[in-house]
């Protein structure tokens, strides 16, 4: 078929509406800031939101979150129940900070009661962009496709540069056990550098995050406990309660 004989598809072409819609994310973004700028340095952990309080998972990220809390980390999740629950409950319980960036979806749960402070935010990319800007390091644990996604798309900004690197710690080897030979997959048919492999780090043992976290993101970025400066309010931000 000759070029001339090609008739391009036609797609949306309301401005107005991409505007709306341009503004709308423009007023998500000022909505996390304003609530997420004074929480202090956060350790992300992602997992399912279906295990119940007496699941091992639960109990294991209980745990875990309340040790990253006692270094000084405030405890970031996507506010809901199961393993979200469980690392704001672990952050609570030991006297840390724990808050949750929310996704607004048709028939979301209901947010856990452990949150100090919590943001409805409509759209994925930004909820993604918040975790990230607020994150020192993400921690992975047993979850779903959500929980690949977050870990992949960090994953990829790091090892592209476009992302600062800080740790990633995926926790359980034995439910990540498909994954981490998928990688080495990978690294056998070149598809990754070796390099990569040294992005992230698969782990069963609480002592050996806390120390990653402690060597990969407290020293490596220089992180110190809180003084007295002085906070501007120039977004008329939520202060801690």
């Amino acid at each position: 078929m000759p070029k001339s004989e090609i008739k391009f598809l036609e797609g949306p072409q309301n401005r107005l509406i991409e505007f709306r819609f341009a503004f709308n994310v423009f007023r998500e973004f000022i909505k996390g800031f304003r609530t997420l700028h004074f929480v202090g340095p956060c350790v992300t952990v992602f997992g399912s939101a279906r295990f119940k309080e007496d699941h091992p998972y639960y109990q294991m990220t209980r745990e875990l979150s309340a040790e990253i809390a006692k270094l000084g980390f405030t405890i970031m999740t996507g506010g809901g129940p199961g393993v979200m629950e469980a690392a704001n409950r672990g952050a609570r319980e030991v006297g840390g900070r724990s808050v949750g960036c929310n996704i607004v979806l048709p028939h979301e749960q209901h947010q856990n009661p452990y949150l100090d402070k919590s943001v409805d935010i409509k759209y994925f990319f930004v909820r993604k962009t918040l975790l990230i800007k607020y994150s020192y390091a993400f921690i992975v644990m047993p979850g779903g496709f959500g929980t690949l996604d977050e870990y992949f798309e960090a994953l990829t900004l790091i090892q592209t540069k476009m992302l600062h690197e800080f740790p990633i710690i995926i926790f359980d080897t034995s439910f990540h056990h498909d994954i981490m030979e998928h990688i080495e997959k990978m690294k056998r048919l070149g598809t990754i550098s070796p390099e990569d492999l040294e992005l992230c780090l698969f782990t069963d043992s609480i002592e050996e995050a806390v120390n990653h976290l402690r060597v990969n993101a407290i020293h490596k970025f220089g992180l110190q406990h809180e003084g007295t400066r002085k906070k501007r309010w120039w977004l008329f931000e939520k202060g801690p309660k």
